[in-house]
Parts: C-alpha cells; sequence; structure tokens
C-alpha cells in the first residue's frame, strides 16, 4: 500500500544486516528478543520486534487478536516504533501494523518523576535501551533511563499498564490527548475523580486529510493520585477539565510511590461515546496486571495452536509464528461491548448477531491474509465480511481504505469486490449473498456521487464505455487519497480482476445476463496490451498509449511497473500467455523477471541483491518485487506455465527474506499482507486467483504442518499438508496425493480441502513431471 519514504538503513544494506540472523540466534548489537519463557509454547517462537526497522512498519506493544487496543511504544516514527530509535514519546493505544502514513497513535501515556514542565512528547521522551526491552505476543516490556519500568498488557477494548517507579513522592503518569501520529484536531480532558480520567480525541489523517473520526478513552488507576491537573499548549495547571483545537493537551496525575512503587492503570476504548468507553472498562477492566497477561497468553497460544509446524530450521519456525502472529493483528473489533459501534454515516448503530469490525487495507489484504483468515478464522472472517456490508449499507457504498469510522481512499482499484467474492466462495456469506451481490454490482456498474467520501471505482465510466481507466496526468483531485486517474493502467487490471471475480459470484447466484457480462468485462485486461512492445501500457483519454515504452519505466501504475503487473491476471492466466507469445515467450520472460538463472545458483543473494532495492523502490525495475503486493501471485504464474517446480525455487528464495530480527519485514507488512503471504507460502498452499476458491501448490518449507479448521465450515476440523524429507535440496515435488487418491492438479479448491483430511507430498532433490501437463494447471474462469 501507500508508504512515505524515510532516511535510514535501506536496500542490500539493511538485508545484508538482516542476514546476520542466524538460526533464530540474534548476535550481539541486535538485542530486541521475544520475552523468554521455559514452558515452550508457541508463544515463545513470536518476535514482535520483527518488521520494526527498515519501514516494515510494525509495532512491537501488546494486543489481543484483532483487538480494538494496541497497546505500543512510540519512538518518533510516522507509524509509531522504529528499533533505530532510542527515546519512547509515550505508549499508545491505537497502531495498524505495517501501514505506510502516519495513523493512530492516540493518548500517547508515559511515566515520568519530577516537576511537570514539558508538554511535548518530543521533549520529555524517555531514553531507553534494546538490552533492557522485551516482547512476547501480549505483553511489552522496558527500562526507561528514567529508572521507571512501563510494562503493558491487552484485553480486546482496553489496554494496561503498570509502571515500577523508583521511591520518590513524585511519580507521574502523563495523559497526552493533544499529540498523536496523525493530526489530532481536537481534545478534550477531564478528571472525573482521584483515580479517573476520561478523554475524547477528533483525528484526521493518513497519507493526507480525511474525514474526522473520534475515539472516546477512559483510563482508571489501582489507586488514587495524590494530586493532578492538566496543560493546554505549554501551561501547566492543576485544572481538572481542558479543551484544545489543534494544541497539544492533556493530564498529568502525580502518585506517591516511597513505599508501594507499583502504579496500574487501564485504558478503555471507544469509537462510539463516553458511555462505550465505561461499559467496556467495566465490562474488560478491574482485573490486576498479572490477570490480564495471563488471559492475553492464553488467547494468543490457543490462537497460534491452530497451525502445528514440524520440522524446520530454528529460523524458520520463528518468521513462521512472528507471521502468523501478525496475520492476526488486524482487522479490528470496532463495536463496544453492548454491540454499538459508529457507521461511515457517523451514526451510532447496533451489530446484532455479529461483532463489528474496522481497519480495511483491503488493496493489500484482498490478496492473502483474508484467505488465510477464512481458513483459520472463518467466525471472524464471516463477521469482518458482514461488517464491511453493513458500511455499504449505512454511508451508500462499499469501502476501499477504511480507517475507523471513515474512508481514506487510499490505493486504487476496486479491492473490496475480490475480499467479498472471497467470503462468499469460502462459504462465509450464507443469508447475506443477494445482499452482498447487490452491494458488489453496484460498486462495479458505478461511481460514487461527488458528494460522498468513497471514490469507489472513479474510472468507471470510461472503463465501462471503452473498456480502459484512462491515464490523465495531474489531474485535479475531486476527493482526498488516490486516484485511479493516476493509475489508469494499473486500474484497469484491477477493475478488470474484480469483474472476473463477481462473474463467479454472479452465475453462482443464478444471475445469467450479468454474469456475462462481468465476464466480458475481465477481458479488458486486452485493452490495455501494446503489441508494439508486448507488455500492458497506459492509454490517455483519447485511447492513445501514452508514457514510456519501456516497460521498466512506464507510467500509470500504482506502485509498480509494467513489468510487475504483467501476471496480474488471475482470472485469465492463460490467455495472458497466449497475449505474449505462448508457454514458452512467458516462461522466458518469467525466468528474466525472477532472474532465475541468479537465483538457482545463490536464492538468498538474488532476493536480497537483485530482487530489492529498498522498502520503497516500487518503479524503474523489470524484477520481482517482494516487498509489494501486485506482484504478490507472479511466482505461482509458473504453475500455468508447465513448470511448477519454479514456483517452489522463486518461494523457497522469497522465503529467506523473512528473518528474525527488526529488519526480517519485506517493506510493509500491511496488515497482515505480507505475513500471510509467508505463512501460506511455507504451507505450499496459497490463493492464486484472489476472490475464488482456487489454492495452487507448492513445495512445503516444513516436514509437516496440523492445521486445525472450525468444523462448522470443514466438517473433517483438520487438514494435515506433509512433506517428508522436504529441504533446500530436496525441493521438488515428484508426486502428491489428496488423501488417498493422486493429485496431479497443481491445485486445489476450497472445496477439496473440506472433504480432505490429509495432503501429501512426495519430493525429490530433480525436477519432476508432476504438474506440467495442461490439465493441471489452474483453470482460467469461465
Amino acid at each position: 500500500m501507500h508508504r512515505t519514504p524515510r532516511p535510514g538503513l535501506r536496500g542490500p544494506a539493511a538485508l545484508l544486516a538482516a542476514a546476520a540472523l542466524l538460526g533464530g540466534v540474534l548476535l550481539p548489537g541486535a538485542t530486541a528478543e521475544a520475552a523468554p519463557r521455559s514452558d515452550g509454547r508457541l508463544t515463545d517462537l513470536v518476535n514482535p520486534f520483527i518488521g520494526t526497522q527498515n519501514e516494515g512498519n510494525t509495532y512491537p506493544g501488546a494486543s489481543v487478536p484483532f483487538g480494538m487496543v494496541q497497546l505500543s511504544p512510540d519512538t518518533g516514527h510516522n507509524t509509531g516504533y522504529d528499533y533505530g530509535e532510542n527515546h519512547i514519546r509515550g505508549f499508545s493505544s491505537v497502531h495498524l501494523s505495517g501501514v505506510g502514513c502516519g495513523l493512530g497513535g492516540d493518548l500517547p501515556t508515559l511515566p515520568t518523576t519530577g516537576d511537570v514542565t514539558e508538554t511535548d512528547y518530543a521533549k520529555y521522551a524517555a531514553e531507553f535501551s534494546h538490552e533492557d526491552e522485551k516482547a512476547s505476543p501480549g505483553y511489552y516490556r522496558v527500562g526507561l533511563k528514567t529508572g521507571i519500568e512501563a510494562e503493558l498488557t491487552a484485553t480486546e477494548r482496553t489496554g494496561v499498564q503498570r509502571y515500577t517507579f523508583p521511591a520518590t513522592d513524585k511519580a507521574n503518569v502523563l495523559l497526552n490527548a493533544g499529540q498523536s501520529l496523525h493530526r489530532t484536531l481536537s481534545s478534550d480532558v477531564e478528571i472525573l475523580d482521584n483515580r479517573t480520567v476520561r478523554t475524547a480525541i477528533t483525528g484526521s489523517g493518513f497519507c493526507q486529510d480525511t474525514k474526522a473520526y473520534t475515539v472516546y478513552t477512559i483510563t482508571r488507576f489501582d489507586r488514587p493520585f495524590t494530586t493532578s491537573g492538566t496543560w493546554n499548549g505549554d501551561t501547566v495547571t492543576d485544572a481538572k477539565k481542558s479543551k484544545a483545537t489543534d494544541a497539544r493537551n492533556g493530564a498529568w496525575l502525580r502518585f506517591d510511590t516511597t513505599k508501594d512503587r507499583t502504579v496500574e492503570a487501564t485504558t478503555a476504548l471507544s469509537y462510539v461515546d463516553a458511555k462505550g468507553a465505561a461499559l467496556n472498562l467495566r465490562a474488560e477492566g478491574g482485573h490486576s496486571f498479572d490477570h490480564v497477561l495471563r488471559d492475553a497468553e492464553h488467547t494468543w497460544e490457543d490462537r497460534l495452536e491452530g497451525v502445528k509446524a514440524q520440522g524446520g530450521s530454528d529460523e524458520l519456525r520463528r518468521t513462521f509464528y512472528s507471521s502468523l502472529y501478525r496475520s492476526f493483528l488486524a482487522p479490528n473489533v470496532g463495536s463496544d461491548v453492548d454491540g454499538r459501534y459508529t457507521g461511515w454515516d457517523q451514526k451510532k448503530h447496533t451489530a446484532k448477531g455479529f461483532t463489528y469490525y474496522q481497519n480495511w487495507s483491503l488493496w493489500d489484504t484482498y490478496r492473502t491474509q483474508a484467505q488465510l483468515l477464512s481458513l483459520l478464522a472463518p467466525r471472524e472472517s464471516r463477521d469482518m465480511a458482514i461488517s464491511v456490508l453493513r458500511i455499504d449499507a449505512e454511508s451508500g457504498w462499499l469501502p476501499k481504505w477504511g480507517y475507523g469510522t471513515v474512508e481514506t481512499n487510499i490505493m486504487t482499484g476496486d479491492p473490496v469486490t475480490p475480499f467479498l467474492t472471497n467470503a462468499y466462495q469460502q462459504g462465509l456469506l450464507k443469508g447475506y449473498e443477494e445482499e452482498a451481490y447487490r452491494a458488489l454490482k453496484k460498486n462495479a456498474d458505478g461511481v460514487p456521487p461527488t458528494d460522498s467520501a468513497p471514490v469507489g471505482r472513479e474510472a468507471n465510466d470510461q472503463y465501462l464505455k471503452d473498456g480502459f481507466a484512462p491515464y490523465i496526468k495531474d489531474r485535479p483531485h475531486a476527493k482526498p487519497g488516490d486516484s485511479d486517474f493516476d493509475h489508469g493502467a494499473s486500474a484497469t487490471l484491477e477493475y478488470a480482476l474484480a469483474d472476473g471475480m463477481l462473474a463467479e459470484m454472479a452465475r453462482d447466484l443464478g444471475h445469467k445476463a450479468d454474469a456475462a457480462r462481468y465476464e466480458a468485462r475481465a477481458q479488458n485486461y486486452r485493452k490495455i496490451f501494446d503489441p508494439s512492445t508486448g507488455f500492458f501500457r497506459a492509454r490517455d483519454a483519447a485511447g492513445a498509449f501514452t508514457g514510456p515504452a519501456d516497460p521498466a519505466e512506464s507510467e500509470g501504475f500504482h506502485e509498480g511497473t509494467s513489468w510487475q503487473y504483467q501476471w496480474m491476471v488471475p482470472q485469465d492466466i492463460p490467455g495472458m500467455v497466449d497475449l505474449i507469445g505462448g508457454k514458452d515467450a512467458a516462461n522466458q520472460r518469467l525466468d528474466s523477471f525472477f532472474a532465475y538463472d541468479k537465483l538457482l545458483a545463490d536464492p538468498a543473494k538474488t532476493a536480497r541483491e537483485v530482487w530489492v532495492n529498498g522498502p520503497y523502490a516500487y518503479y524503474n525495475a523489470d524484477k520481482y518485487n517482494p516487498q509489494n503486493e501486485p506482484d504478490l501471485i507472479a511466482p505461482y504464474t509458473y504453475l500455468s506455465t508447465g513448470q511448477p517446480w519454479k514456483t517452489t525455487d522463486v518461494v523457497h528464495a522469497a522465503l529467506t527474506l523473512f528473518t528474525n530480527g527488526p529488519t526480517g519485514m519485506t517493506g510493509n507488512d500491511d496488515l497482515g499482507t505480507m505475513s500471510a503471504w509467508m505463512v501460506l507460502s511455507s504451507i505450499g498452499v496459497f490463493p492464486v486467483q484472489p476472490g475464488t476458491d482456487t489454492w495452487g501448490l507448492s513445495t512445503p518449507a516444513f516436514e509437516r504442518v496440523d492445521i486445525k479448521l472450525d468444523r462448522r465450515y470443514y466438517p473433517h476440523g483438520a487438514l494435515t499438508v506433509s512433506a517428508p524429507g522436504t529441504s533446500d535440496a530436496d525441493r521438488y515435488i515428484q508426486s502428491a496425493r489428496l488423501d488417498r487418491a493422486t493429485q496431479s492438479r497443481t491445485y486445489l479448491t476450497t472445496d477439496d480441502i473440506r472433504s480432505a483430511r490429509s495432503l501429501s507430498f512426495t519430493v525429490g532433490d530433480e525436477p519432476s513431471a508432476w504438474g506440467t501437463s495442461p490439465e493441471d494447471a489452474p483453470p482460467a474462469l469461465d
């Protein structure tokens, strides 16, 4: 998704630093680690610091799966925590894992000692060392150089902090309501009594100013303050209330820790109102820090135990379970314990029979994370899909990139269609099929009016008329966010992909005329194919090809080049292959794209030095970019060109980019997108046609993976994927079996997964004829 570059270590230098992490053990100087425990649980393998440097933009703090609260330290990076920084400005309650622009960071809270004189958290920030810092799922701890120890844990809607102060009568806790990672428009602070503080924070932002949202908080301490007050701007007073507009604002609370040195605080959030925050606090607060921590750890252990991997190196196991952990961090609960939530119409609604979720990085997650959650968390995935339908019902249009209660319009194309058609194909929309179809049809055939926040398919009028979205350089933006006209070529490919997926759903539901219409539109990718270059290329409003002819320098593609978008036609890979000259020509182009000869000689070096050129190096490249979304599916194209063993070669090389250290993430994680890619590719089952029920196969990285499945959706309740003896040398599939039946196809359907108990591979050290027949390839959509 959209990122904001920052100076610092990047590219090959950063990745070589990551390569110093051997066997899951960090070399001297790299001190981030998972908090040690002795019980051998899967949570021991998770390292929340992975991705906190080199623009992975993850956070190391405390949360529970899909929780409303993500309590984590902010060090000055625009998205929260950067491992290269050494001062903490506060522990704030809202973070999104792997986003590329400043977002969240509401209510940074910091313990201090002495008189309160500074109100800017950049000035009162506390120094710390990574040598005195630990994290694990649901827990974070740091020793500040002020002599204070801070510990964090969380429930679904609350964050709990425990501070251990030195012996002093001036131990303070600063609640900063006026500063965050985005723009804070206004804040309201009120000290209710000698244990409780309430705030309302209205913010806007995420790559640009957007419609405002408000988050309400209430913080309850485990013992009384000795004194307290507020600040407004630079002025610190003993007043109990303070309001500010676009200015610093907060509360300070003082404790006497000369005898009892610990202070605990629980902060509850609500996106509805102060009553909602109080209800959430009453329902989930009132427990000791240790009690909440035990519950959070058990919750995470139960979630991770849904996938049990055997074999593989210690490094692989650590990166695998760390990726699995990050895959469960979003979307996030948006409704309060009473079911109320704020809809995109900014009105209060009540979720009946489901949990309402928010935070939708759909351009990213529709490709990997949505499918992983449909396997491992189908009940939550169903509620997530229903939540997206509520956005349409309440605001009039489906979302593109939603944060909290508002649309940001970040990224382009039509990502909500494959997201929802995936939910339909995985059986998650029973009872909602026609409602979903109506919303998708409106979205696919129309354009939101100018007085509505979403841009939807902004270029749809031209696309429906001419078969392509035009690239119009420097066209004024009618609404905040990204514009499909700025990226007409890639928008065309995204629209056509979505049309193909919607055609499948329309056909299943008996809408035959619609199905035929969308099926025809799914072929619109052909409209931007330039025979003179042999690549996709942007067209202007008059229909002429425009921009550089060199596909590595092409304009009109969002965060990528024509080389990288070449393979993003999952609805019709055979048709795309024919366009570029057949399978031999396609394989030659794929081999060049992946630098395949170099890859065979040294996979890890090729991944780090040929493929990767910095976390934001999207343009002017003719090679695979495993750090970004447009070509995440590309390695699986070989399944359709008769050379499936090369898929395994490329996938296993890309897996070396995930390492057990701060730089061990391939670019922004984008709410679990990259992490889910790692998990699925390690298991050997990947969604090659996002928005359908097709799963491509490659050699698993583990000898055995036991996946626990929900019996409501998968009758057997489990699937075992095995590849005895798999290794760097023996990585080629010789044969496969689905239960007792020979599996010659290079793909499964969701029905296959529902009906089977096991998928087993025989592997060897040389490519075989497995999966090479034309009928073995994933089919084009009908």
